[in-house]
């Protein structure tokens, strides 16, 4: 799975005018099932991405975890995190997982990072979404 995780002090995300997922301070976290993902790379990765200490501590230093500061994740499908743009100029999606075997990769990917105590909330897979975030530092990582 690859993910783009970035600190954000809030976040959103619409369905055409409708609001169906909002955090504050925590982690937007764009997320891709690649082929041969399986459950277990969803659960090392939620559990990779809710220790990752990119939060400020007391001394102002990133050293504190989602886990350590209660944050929340708005989580969101991202096909196009698997784009291959070493040909042309039109990028390639052949390495993300297909469609239903990528909704069921997202979905456990939410149910981990939930039963790490993490509060989520999430878009829609598949849908056309907007999303918008404040984003915190600016912090933005690549996980893949």
């Amino acid at each position: 799975m690859r993910a783009l995780i970035q600190r954000v002090t809030e976040a959103r995300v619409h369905v055409d005018d409708t609001l169906i997922g909002q955090i504050g301070p925590g982690l937007l976290i764009f997320v891709c099932a690649m082929q041969g993902d399986d459950a277990s790379t969803s659960r090392v990765l939620a559990a990779k991405i809710s220790k990752l200490r990119i939060f400020k501590d007391d001394a102002g230093k990133m050293n504190r975890s989602l886990v350590d500061t209660r944050g929340q994740a708005l989580i969101v499908s991202q096909f196009t995190l698997a784009a291959d743009t070493s040909r042309g100029n039109r990028p390639g999606f052949s390495a993300a997982s297909p469609p239903e075997e990528g909704r069921k990769l997202y979905e456990t990917f939410v149910t981990d990072v939930a039963a790490l105590g993490i509060q989520t909330a999430t878009g829609s897979f598949g849908a056309d979404m907007r999303v918008s975030l404040v984003n915190d530092g600016p912090v933005t990582i690549w996980m893949g």
